[in-house]
Parts: structure tokens; C-alpha cells; sequence
């Protein structure tokens, strides 16, 4: 290997010895900006958008209120034994900013946006937002990588097909998704689904649309290594998407979120299930939903940031 390929050594957070955590720049866990570093293998960037919102309003809000949660992150994960900002060179780009008024304008803007960002090869970690962001951001990792095996954490199936006569909203991206052929159909996967549906027809719907389904009840029954199990045979060894909506947690985790649903998954059970990714190919993340108006005490804020960054410790390592 000769001079002109050997990488830099990655460029980690802020040092919080010489510069307190409260303090310093709003990037996620206080990492580079984008434009500070030669290159970046992972970007964390926002989408402030809530025009697809069936109820609380707020998430456009959302990317700022993560990244004040990830101020106590640090850069060794012992859960995994690994150094996410080490394997990977992590930067933060910013947030996009698109239309509060035209979600097809939005949607059309996020699309350009993030395959302008992923250029060659690079793996986005995207913090929403509402869930409309999923279906542009399928678009972009469909192009790079083929149909994609998309693990869906959620109490809601988000596979309905219009509300109000409108077919973008944070409730249809993954039917819009598998209709585009996005998404591969023997081997994506909705995970802590709950509440109440308007009809079974939607659960049979669903799995029509390629979803298989680990629901909530299931955590209370089964231990958290079988449910990993499943979900790793069902990923399979495909290109993986991973959207996290945080209503897959239980209210008293995450009350800061537009649409919550009682019965939810615990901060720890989704950390585990995310830990359980590791080895597998992920090629693309997001972390939506997040109201900071109805949060408390920053624990929406806080399990979000500690999500994402379960998330970048089992990005495949580059380095």
C-alpha cells in the first residue's frame, strides 16, 4: 500500500476534558461537520420535515432535539465491545432544508439531497423528521444497492394507502415502497408492532406487501435472543435498510413522539434488538419521529441518540 491510499485515522468527537459537554458545536455526539474532514464513510444528517403528520405535529423539530440527546455519548461502546468512531470515519452534515408546505416538493428535495450525500458509497444515518422521509431515502440505497431487506421498528404498520386522499404521509411510505419494488419481499420485517388497526385486513395487506412480523406481545412471551434469531433469518444475508420510528418504544420511554401507543418496547429491549444487527449489511439508516414538545426530561432525546448510535456500532467497519 503506498502513500496515496493509505486512509487517515478517522477524526473522532470533541474531547469533553478540554471542552465540557454542554459546550461546543450541536453536531451528533459532538462529531465533526461534514465539511471539517477529508471524507466521511457515515453521515448523520437531519431532515426537519413534519408535513406528513397524521396527528402531534412536531418532528420537523426532531434532528436539533437528538443531537442536544447525544451530548453524553462516548467513543467506546462496551455493550459490543467497539469504537464507532473509530471503524468509520462519522461526520455530521447538517440538516436539508425543504418545503413545510408541498410534501412531493419535500420528498423530491430529500431524494436529491441524500443521493447527492451517499455519492460513491457513503452510509447515511438519517435523523427525522416524520416517517414521509423513509420512501425517498428507500430510493436513493434501491438504486445503490437493489431490493432491499428493510427492518421497520414501529408500534404502526406505516403501510396504508392514502389518508385524507393523500398517498404520501408518514403512514404509506412502505406500501409506496413495496409498490416501486423497493424493497425486498422475502426479507424485510416490521418489528414491536401494537394498538388497535381499523381492520385484520391491514395486517394481511402488509404481509402481502413483503413484511413478516415480530409484534409487542411477543417481547413479554419470548426471550430477546430467539426474537433475534428471527430477525437475523429473516434479514438473511441482504442489503439491509434499518428505519426506526421511535413509537416502537413504550410511552414511558418516549413520550416525545406524534402518534404513542401504549404497550412498547423498552429503551434496553430496542437496544438489544439493534446490538443484534451486527455482521449483518446495513447500508442505510434512519431515526424518525421524534416531538420535542411532548418530551420529558429529554428521554425521547436520549433513547434516539443512544439508538443511533447502537446503529453506527454495527455499521460495517471501512477501516
Amino acid at each position: 500500500m503506498n502513500d496515496e491510499t493509505i486512509m487517515p485515522a478517522p477524526v473522532g468527537p470533541v474531547d469533553a476534558a478540554v471542552v465540557p459537554r454542554y459546550g461546543g458545536e450541536s453536531t451528533f455526539a459532538r462529531l465533526p461537520r461534514l465539511d471539517s474532514v477529508a471524507d466521511a464513510d457515515v453521515l448523520i444528517w437531519g431532515v426537519p420535515i413534519d408535513s406528513g403528520v397524521s396527528y402531534r405535529p412536531g418532528t420537523r423539530f426532531g434532528p436539533t432535539h437528538i443531537r442536544q440527546g447525544s451530548r453524553l455519548l462516548r467513543p467506546y461502546n462496551p455493550a459490543n465491545d467497539r469504537f464507532p468512531f473509530s471503524r468509520n470515519q462519522v461526520a455530521d452534515a447538517g440538516d436539508i432544508g425543504v418545503s413545510p408546505y408541498d410534501i412531493r416538493a419535500a420528498i423530491s428535495a430529500i431524494e436529491s439531497s441524500a443521493s447527492s450525500l451517499v455519492g460513491t458509497g457513503r452510509t447515511l444515518l438519517t435523523l427525522g423528521g416524520d416517517h414521509t422521509i423513509a420512501l425517498p431515502l428507500l430510493r436513493v440505497a434501491h438504486r445503490m444497492y437493489g431490493p432491499l431487506a428493510v427492518l421497520h421498528f414501529d408500534a404502526h404498520l406505516d403501510t396504508w394507502d392514502t389518508y385524507f386522499g393523500e398517498p404520501y404521509t408518514h403512514g404509506t411510505p412502505f406500501r409506496r415502497a413495496s409498490e416501486e419494488g423497493l424493497i425486498d419481499r422475502e426479507h424485510s420485517m416490521h418489528v414491536g408492532l401494537r394498538g388497535p388497526l381499523y381492520a385484520k385486513l391491514d395486517l394481511d395487506e402488509s404481509e402481502e406487501m413483503g413484511f413478516a412480523a415480530i409484534n409487542c406481545r411477543e417481547f413479554a412471551r419470548t426471550g430477546i435472543d430467539a426474537l433475534i434469531d428471527r430477525m437475523r433469518a429473516r434479514l438473511g444475508d441482504r442489503p439491509v435498510y434499518v428505519s426506526v420510528d421511535i413509537d416502537v418504544l413504550d410511552p414511558a420511554h418516549a413520550p416525545g413522539t406524534g402518534t404513542p401507543e401504549a404497550g412498547g418496547l423498552t429503551s434496553r429491549e430496542l437496544l438489544e434488538m439493534v446490538r443484534g444487527l451486527a455482521g449483518l449489511n446495513i447500508v442505510g439508516m434512519d431515526i424518525v419521529e421524534v416531538s420535542p414538545a411532548y418530551d420529558h426530561a429529554e428521554l425521547t432525546a436520549l433513547a434516539a441518540a443512544h439508538t443511533a448510535y447502537e446503529l453506527l456500532s454495527v455499521v460495517p467497519a471501512r477501516r
